[in-house]
């Protein structure tokens, strides 16, 4: 088994590294200070990570995408989170593969235009009841002739005062369970449709007898609640799981840095046993999720089933991220938990990691129902 990178990968990685640093880093000591990202400095950093071929990369290249795998895409999305997840939305867009579910005419409507970075979206699937319960969503959508009436509401909705449009899961058969919600897609502005919480772009959303016709509808009916974990799962793997381990990475490259540098008692704090251990312990746990998050992208590439292995990073990458991130603090002092070093700030984002696209307990225990049905198989070596 050859786990080294190719050199094409290896350039793959330099160039998202250089651009985060180069691009992104530099700006967010501003968006912290704004709470916000100026729109001019937005639309340049797309541009150039356009350029790049670094927008849109998990797309197809026949539609315009960077036709990267999941190993290869999670490489790079580990790059990118050792940026502000602010920049990193603009800068990379969150072009979903759910798209490709659509008909030639949905393509043309909305995924081509996406992938481009003419339409931004999102997907729209997290209920006030229902968060890490995917399937117990309350939004409805009735038939109404050939299309459908569509109420309800969600919540925690990512970029939402950003997207021109959005991926919503509806109850369209209440009979049928698992099998009886859809996915459709609705445009901002439509009739019916408002968004609140304007002070923050993770939006709270109403839909008020939305009608949507019956080219609204996303894959088949009924296939919704497997598309939304299809997706969610590869959000969990590259957005969650990648992007904790850049993060982690970055903290321990400062860590060891002021380890060498500050000094204390006449040596640097970088000679004391108990510095060194916390230094140890990250690395062998942001190397040990690094290469659990490969191998989850690694069944993905080879089509086989990766469901398990994504709970598994999500659990160990974010949790690794949060112990990252309190050594960090701990390493650098009271300057660890002030303002002025990025260490605060991201000590203060990781704690979400451990909470969205399912918590911690949730993915644990289906590792732990998966481990109960198939018995330690989950871990065996493949053969």
């Amino acid at each position: 088994m050859d786990l080294a990178l190719s050199d094409e990968q290896r350039l793959l990685v330099d160039t998202a590294r250089r651009f985060v640093y180069s691009e992104l880093i530099p700006l967010e000591n501003e968006v912290e200070a704004k709470r916000a990202l100026d729109p001019d400095k937005a639309r340049a950093i797309f541009e150039k990570s356009r350029a790049l071929g670094l927008y849109a990369m998990n797309i197809p290249a026949q539609y315009g995408g960077g036709g990267l795998n999941a190993v290869d895409t999670c490489l790079v999305e580990e790059q990118f989170g050792h940026a502000s997840d602010i920049l990193v939305r603009r800068a990379f867009g969150n072009v979903y593969e759910v798209l490709l579910e659509g008909t030639p005419e949905q393509k043309a409507r909305w995924l081509l235009p996406a992938v481009k970075g003419e339409r931004t979206f999102s997907v729209a699937f997290t209920e006030p009841e229902a968060g890490s319960d995917a399937a117990g969503i309350r939004t409805r959508a009735l038939r109404d002739g050939q299309g459908w009436v569509l109420n309800g509401r969600k919540h925690f909705i990512s970029d939402g005062l950003y997207s021109d449009f959005f991926v919503v899961s509806a109850v369209t058969d209440p009979q049928a369970g698992a099998r009886g919600i859809s996915l459709f897609l609705v445009d901002k502005g439509m009739q019916g449709f408002t968004i609140g919480l304007g002070g923050t772009s993770h939006v709270e959303m109403f839909f008020d007898d939305l009608r949507l016709g019956p080219g609204h509808l996303l894959g088949p009916e009924g296939q919704g609640l497997r598309l939304a974990f299809e997706t969610l799962g590869r959000i969990r793997l590259a957005h969650i799981g990648a992007r904790a381990v850049g993060k982690a990475a970055r903290l321990l490259g400062m860590m060891t840095d002021h380890a060498r540098d500050r000094r204390q008692f006449g040596k640097p704090i970088g000679e004391f046993q108990m510095v060194q251990q916390m230094l140890a312990d990250s690395a062998i746990e942001i190397a040990a999720a690094r290469m659990l998050v490969l191998s989850a992208a690694a069944r993905l590439d080879q089509r086989r089933d990766a469901r398990t292995h994504i709970s598994m990073v999500k659990v160990h990458a974010a949790e690794t991220l949060g112990r990252v991130a309190d050594r960090a603090v701990q390493v650098f002092g009271g300057v660890g938990y002030s303002r002025d070093l990025p260490v605060e700030r991201i000590y203060r984002d990781a704690r979400i990691f451990r909470i969205f696209d399912g918590t911690s307990e949730i993915h644990r225990g289906v590792v732990a129902r998966d481990l109960l049905k198939h018995g330690a198989v989950l871990v065996d070596p493949p053969i």
